[in-house]
């Protein structure tokens, strides 16, 4: 994502996001799920909900911007449909999603 300091960081409670220019003219999404204790089927569905938010209802109107999701411990326990508008609502707050 560039050099320290660089781009935009919004903390919400269950998510950080961070967003930086893109130098290959696309968007793209990365995410990160840490263990926080637990198992590998909870993070890869918490992984699967995040990506599942980003093609429906992000990545058609992201701008050339590099974007990375963190997951805090307290993602894990959130509905799809909060985690959803988490995200959206995260997006359009750091002022990289374009109105089409």
């Amino acid at each position: 994502m560039g050099r320290k300091g660089e781009g935009r960081r919004l903390r919400t409670t269950h998510l950080d996001l961070r967003a930086s220019d893109c130098p290959t003219g696309k968007a793209r999404v990365g995410f990160i799920v840490p263990k926080y204790g637990h198992s590998a089927v909870e993070r890869n569905q918490l992984k699967r909900r995040l990506r599942e938010i980003v093609r429906r209802s992000i990545l058609a109107q992201l701008q050339d911007t590099d974007v990375v999701v963190r997951a805090r411990a307290e993602a894990y326990d959130v509905s799809y449909a909060s985690l959803a508008a988490e995200l959206i609502a995260g997006v359009g707050r750091l002022g990289i999603s374009r109105r089409r």
